[in-house]
């Protein structure tokens, strides 16, 4: 598969890990008041992978939560850096360790950050964490009707992913009807951030299988154009991964960092069990 690798920019940005914070009570869509874990931080008990339902918490975020305290410098930190891209911790004790980019989280505007457990268990929390941004403008030269986005170019090849006469095949663990998608809609653009799929419903989260998703699975989004924003778009289709976890909030649910999609159809989504970051990471070779 052809892409324009060539005239992608890789640049250095960076934050530091972002600490929890606490509002108060939560009202779920349930009417229940909760104070769960949510955002920020250090996250020991779950990584890429790990389930992402049925957590004791909301919105949960794997491994690191990355932020940088100034605003302007944030957003080009989230809208950079693209899933699957290097990151190296460049102070404390854990100093020159690597990890990799594994989504964005509108609204809190935070950047996921896998690291071993081995390292995060060793990390003291004040680290300041650089990311080499590289992937945002990378095109699919024989498919120009595929808008891609937020992805590494070593990770898309590194997928399973087969051309056809239609476009492009692409691996994900379920596909997701439009309806079910909530909080993220009216964004206008998902180049940062994520959309949620919504899990209000116990029969669509068992019929699509929602309840088996993971941190880091792919998922497809049908009738869903994401180029400049996510809305509903008849034949559309988009594709993207897992970044946290579920919610109680009316709306919310697992987030999905969009990397793909296609006014077109052009994208097809072929169901496969380990279509997760996790999987795709062992086979990644980093090239410059």
């Amino acid at each position: 598969m052809r892409i324009n690798r060539d005239k992608l920019v890789k640049i250095a940005v960076n934050g530091q890990v972002d600490h929890p914070r606490m509002k108060g009570f939560r009202v779920g869509y349930d009417g229940k008041g909760r104070m769960p874990i949510g955002t920020g931080g250090i996250t020991y008990s779950h990584a890429i992978g790990d389930p992402c339902m049925g957590l004791a918490g909301d919105h949960v975020e794997p491994g690191i939560s990355l932020a940088n305290p100034s605003n302007g410098e944030n957003h080009a930190l989230e809208t950079f850096a693209c899933v699957g891209n290097e990151a190296r911790i460049i102070n404390g004790p854990q100093k020159g360790k690597k990890g990799y980019v594994s989504g964005t989280h509108g609204g809190i505007d935070h950047t996921m950050i896998c690291f071993d457990k081995k390292i995060l268990e060793e990390m003291d929390g004040n680290e300041t964490i650089l990311v080499k941004a590289y992937g945002q403008g990378l095109k699919l030269l024989d498919h120009e009707d595929i808008y891609v986005m937020n992805i590494d170019p070593d990770l898309l090849e590194a997928m399973p992913i087969e051309e056809t006469d239609k476009g492009i095949t692409f691996p994900v663990v379920t596909v997701v009807p439009a309806f079910l998608m909530g909080s993220g809609l009216g964004s206008n653009t998902m180049m940062e951030g994520d959309y949620d799929i919504m899990t209000q419903d116990k029969e669509a989260n068992e019929a699509y299988g929602l309840n088996d998703l993971r941190f880091g699975d792919f998922v497809a989004i049908l009738d869903h154009d994401s180029e400049y924003g996510p809305h509903y778009l008849k034949g559309s289709i988009s594709v993207g991964v897992i970044v946290h976890s579920d919610s109680y909030t009316s709306g919310h649910g697992p987030g999905v960092c969009v990397i793909a999609t296609s006014k077109t159809g052009s994208i097809q989504p072929v169901v496969t069990k380990d279509a997760n970051l996790k999987t795709y990471m062992k086979n990644l070779k980093r090239k410059g």
